[in-house]
């Protein structure tokens, strides 16, 4: 655990839930390189204020699997909060059996669901649930020669295989196409283990998830804050990646961070779905923020010196919420983990948030997000229902 010292539519159909190959990934990445200002680190003074227990910084290379390192860091903090030893847990199992079920869905709906190796958090509560967990010292997905995910050429692959399925040249599917596909992920990604053995005990993956990881699945919800559903209810979450209609509760974009701020006071982390794919989000200096001033009317001491100290923001309404969801602003780029709260110099509060970049930044692996950009950028956020603060439970009926 580390401690802190101190649009465009073609976008959102290439990154995180919508994204073809890990190439978007790449692409992500490498289009938040120049958000990045010299003396960043110094110009900001974080003090620590909730700081809960989570494991080590992964890399999820060239693959969307953002969801799944982001919910599974979750899972493993949600073991240390019962007490327990937390696992390191396969990624590319939850994800594998996801693209499994994708590829299912895929065909049943004629081709009518996006497919990539992107996903949403709750499919990692989904897989958990039919598949079961298995740790990552026995499940990879390194099967090809690589030290890092790379899923460019397997999601190439399977792509095709689906899309001629859905084109039905026989006139009638065969039961065999389910084996073919699936053995291509296998071979890329490497045979599931059908029983493993873990600290001198033999467990397979549904008996592994329970008496190790222990988790109740039931326990987790999402939530979200659009006007599409009535607020305090539930609906569909309307993302390109939720390939699986997954509903979520409904909340004001107040709520949003009410339901954080709660959870971390009662050591709950948070999973995070949302957009950074902003001019305020700097992965380099581990910062995001609103600004209250357009990127292109800014002068060019502005713009160099945007990620050096804390600066001001508007007030997120639900409107502005809306409008940047429907406009495009704000896409289902990435997924990452809320471990913590701090304040910087001037007393304001940010999220501490685990991200699956590997430790390339100027916070290691993490970065400080502002409570208005969370309002404002979150898609969904994924808690366990204790977490949510007694009063919005009533109103959700959870």
């Amino acid at each position: 655990m580390y401690k802190i010292s101190l649009r465009p539519f073609v976008l959102a159909a290439t990154l995180f839930a919508g994204s073809i190959s890990g190439i978007a990934q790449d692409n992500l990445v490498n289009s938040l390189k120049v958000n990045a200002s010299e003396n960043s680190k110094a110009s900001f003074k974080f003090t620590e204020v909730i700081n809960l227990q989570n494991t080590s910084i992964k890399n999820q290379g060239s693959s969307g699997t953002c969801w799944s390192y982001s919910a599974n860091s979750f899972l493993e903090s949600e073991m240390a909060r019962m007490g327990k030893q937390p696992v390191e847990i396969s990624q590319i199992f939850s994800a594998r059996n996801a693209y499994v079920e994708k590829g299912k869905m895929y065909v049943r709906m004629h081709g009518a669901v996006t497919l990539g190796d992107g996903g949403a958090l709750y499919d990692v509560i989904n897989m958990y649930k039919k598949y079961g967990a298995v740790p990552q010292s026995v499940y990879s997905g390194l099967n090809y020669g690589t030290d890092k995910n790379k899923f460019g050429e397997m999601g190439a692959i399977t792509e095709s295989i689906l899309q001629a399925v859905v084109k039905n040249p026989n006139g009638e599917l065969t039961p065999n196409w389910e084996k073919a596909y699936t053995a291509v992920i296998d071979s890329y990604l490497g045979q599931v283990p059908q029983s493993f053995d873990y600290n001198g005990k033999k467990y397979t993956p549904q008996s592994f998830a329970k008496e190790v990881i222990g988790i109740n699945p039931d326990d987790y919800i999402q939530i979200s804050s659009f006007d599409t559903t009535p607020f305090y209810t539930k609906g569909m979450l309307l993302v390109p990646d939720n390939w699986s209609f997954e509903q979520v509760y409904n909340v004001k974009a107040n709520d949003l961070t009410s339901i954080v701020d709660n959870a971390l006071k009662k050591g709950y982390t948070v999973a995070w779905a949302g957009d950074v794919s902003e001019k305020t989000f700097s992965w380099k200096n581990g910062v995001a923020f609103v600004s209250d001033k357009k990127f292109d009317e800014m002068t060019a001491d502005e713009k160099a010196n945007i990620f050096n100290g804390p600066k001001p923001e508007p007030v997120t309404t639900d409107e502005a919420r809306q409008k940047q969801f429907d406009n495009y602003s704000t896409t289902d780029d990435h997924g990452m983990h809320i471990i913590g709260l701090a304040k910087d110099q001037n007393g304001k509060e940010y999220y501490i948030v685990k991200n699956s970049w590997g430790e390339s930044n100027d916070y290691k692996g993490y970065l400080f997000m502002t409570k208005e950009y969370v309002k404002l950028k979150s898609t969904a956020i994924m808690v366990h229902k204790a977490a949510v603060p007694s009063d919005l439970a009533k109103k959700m009926s959870i």
